[in-house]
C-alpha cells in the first residue's frame, strides 16, 4: 500500500522540517497543533524555506522540483482531520506528561492501519506505545535537524511494534527519499545517548572556563572533521530540547553521567534556545516569519 495521506502532529521546528519534505515528495499532509500562531509560523517558514530551496536546486543537476508543495499542506487545529491517514509522525515537546496525552487522542480518531511514528529524541518506544490500543504499529522515527536535508533516520523497535508496522515505516521512509537505520529501544536510543552526553560535558567545560564556545566547536571541527561542533549541534537543536532529552536519560538510567550541567538548566530557564530564538551559545538573526 502506497502511503498518501500523512498526519504530523507538532509544528514545531522538527515538525515543520517533516511536513516540509513529506509534502515536496509528493504526501498529503496534514500538520496538526493546538496553537494558530505556531500554525501560522509554521506555514511561512515552510513557504520561505521551499523557496529557497527551489532557488538553490534550479541548476542541481537530479534535483527535484517542489512542484505544488504547499498546496498539499493543511495546517489544522483540529485532529478530527486525522481520520483518513495512512500515517501519523508525532513531533511533539520532549515532555512525557504531553506525549502521553496526545496518542489516546490519535488512537480514538486514526484507522485501524493507521502506523504512529514517534519523533522522540530519548522518550523510550515501548512507553509511548503504552498509552495507545495499537502497541504492535507504534514505532520510533528519530529525523535529523533540518529534516529536508538529513537522508538518514534512526528508526527504533519498540517492545511490541511488529515485523509488518517496522516494515510500513521502512517503506514510508523510501517515499520521503530516506534511509531508515533500525535499532532497537532503549532510553536515547544510540544517536542521543552519545550525543547528549557529549553535548552536556561540553557544556561543563563552558561552565569551567576551560575554554570558550567557539573553541570547543572549533577543536571538533578541526581536530576530528565534525561539520558542527557540540554546541553549535545544541544551538540547532535547541537548548530546551537538549535539556528535556538530558533529563530523560537521567531519570531513566539513574546515572550521575547524565546529570544536566548547572549552566544548560541556567540558560534554558532565562529563555535562551538557541537558533529558534535567536540566542544560545551564539547569537543569531532572526526575521519574523512570513504569513501566508
Amino acid at each position: 500500500m502506497t502511503i498518501k495521506t500523512v498526519g504530523v502532529v507538532g509544528a514545531g521546528v522538527m515538525g515543520r522540517g517533516v511536513a516540509q519534505n513529506l509534502a515536496q515528495t509528493d504526501h498529503d499532509v496534514i500538520l496538526v497543533d493546538i496553537a494558530d500562531e505556531v500554525l501560522d509560523a509554521a506555514r511561512g517558514e515552510i513557504k520561505n524555506n521551499i523557496r529557497l530551496q527551489g532557488l538553490f536546486n534550479k541548476s542541481a543537476e537530479g534535483a527535484k522540483p517542489s512542484g505544488n508543495a504547499l498546496e498539499r499542506l493543511v495546517f489544522t487545529t483540529d485532529y478530527q482531520l486525522l481520520k483518513d491517514a495512512d500515517f501519523v509522525v508525532e513531533n511533539a515537546v520532549e515532555k512525557w506528561e504531553i506525549k502521553k496525552d496526545i496518542y489516546p487522542q490519535l488512537d480514538a480518531i486514526c484507522p485501524e492501519h493507521c502506523v504512529f511514528a514517534a519523533n522522540t529524541s530519548a522518550i523510550p518506544i515501548t512507553r509511548i506505545a503504552s498509552t495507545t490500543q495499537r502497541a504492535d504499529k507504534v514505532v520510533g522515527m528519530h529525523f535529523m535537524n533540518p529534516v529536508p536535508m538529513k537522508k538518514s533516520v534512526e528508526v527504533i523497535r519498540g517492545y511490541h511494534s511488529s515485523d509488518e508496522s517496522m516494515d510500513t515505516a521502512m517503506r514510508f521512509l523510501a517515499q520521503m527519499d530516506k534511509e531508515g537505520i533500525v535499532v532497537n529501544d532503549a532510553p536515547g536510543f544510540v544517536s542521543n545517548r552519545v550525543l547528549m552526553l557529549t553535548i552536556n560535558e561540553a557544556v561543563f567545560l563552558l561552565q569551567d572556563q576551560v575554554a570558550s564556545a567557539e573553541d570547543v566547536d572549533k577543536i571538533f571541527k578541526n581536530c576530528f572533521g565534525h561539520k558542527m561542533g557540540p554546541l553549535e549541534t545544541a544551538d540547532l537543536i535547541g537548548l530546551d530540547t537538549i535539556l528535556y532529552s538530558i533529563e530523560v536519560l537521567y531519570e531513566s538510567f539513574s546515572d550521575s553521567k547524565y546529570r544536566p550541567c548547572p549552566l544548560l538548566v541556567k540558560m534554558v530557564d532565562a529563555g535562551l534556545h538557541g537558533r529558534k530564538n535567536g540566542r544560545g551559545f551564539y547569537t543569531y538573526k532572526t526575521t519574523p516569519a512570513s504569513r501566508g
